[in-house]
């Protein structure tokens, strides 16, 4: 009979082996900061300028996105949902690193000019949390949702200090997705001062905008975040849809 030497039996090794403690891996570190870059000296009363601004995302045609305007060396306000943004950190921050504007959509698109204020305020301060955990950055703009507002809402913003963004170029680009026809109607409609309302979830939007840039700029136009359109720090509570001539 052969006898095993040296160790424990196998049932007390296995048996120790169950009590042991399990070894979690340490939590991956936080990545790195990254730092907001301040609004552009635009002057926009001299300037023919434009804000290209983008609903719902982030989403992964917004990356696609943030290559175009990275080529043509564009800045654009993007209105998050907040839900997409808590699901999409990276992407959040990849907006924030081109040099765009993070703003406020609402975290699930809620129709908030129907919602009590509890739920307006639940709705923009979620965003407002999503937002600052993916990129340290705390809005000061937002777009109500199918621009539908009201007193509740204005209130609701002003104590936030969100101003409320809506426009004044709609193309329609969630009913029509065709690109062509997307690019048409923003180019015939833009005016010095004009905030355009587009869709990043969308990849005909998307592929609408390399041309959209091209036309407007070939036409003298400047794109500018909404804050550098305006130039100043804006009202919370206010709506504000485009500048007007004059300072």
């Amino acid at each position: 009979m052969s006898t095993l030497t040296g160790g424990e039996p196998p049932q007390r090794a296995e048996l120790a082996a169950v009590r042991a403690p399990i070894t979690k891996p340490p939590p991956a570190p936080p990545p790195p900061p990254v730092v907001q870059a301040p609004p552009r000296k635009i002057d926009c009363r001299a300037a023919k300028c434009v804000a290209l601004t983008f609903d719902d995302g982030p989403m992964p045609s917004t990356t696609r996105l943030l290559e175009i305007l990275a080529g043509k060396k564009v800045k654009a306000t993007f209105f998050v949902v907040g839900r997409n943004a808590a699901e999409r950190p990276d992407v959040m921050r990849s907006e924030l690193a081109g040099g765009h504007e993070l703003a406020n959509h609402s975290y699930t698109h809620t129709d908030l000019g129907r919602a009590s204020a509890g739920r307006v305020r639940s709705e923009l301060q979620r965003t407002q949390d999503a937002v600052k955990r993916a990129t340290g950055v705390t809005p000061t703009l937002m777009r109500p949702p199918y621009g539908s507002t009201d007193r509740d809402v204005a209130a609701v913003t002003k104590e936030l200090g969100l101003a409320q963004i809506l426009w004044a170029v709609d193309p329609l680009d969630w009913l029509d997705r065709d690109r062509r026809a997307v690019e048409r109607k923003v180019v015939a409609r833009v005016r010095p001062g004009s905030i355009v309302l587009l869709h990043d979830i969308h990849p005909t939007t998307v592929a609408a905008v390399p041309a959209i840039i091209d036309r407007l700029a070939r036409k003298g136009y400047v794109f500018v975040t909404v804050s550098e359109l305006y130039g100043k720090p804006l009202t919370p509570g206010r709506k504000y849809t485009e500048r007007k001539p004059g300072p």
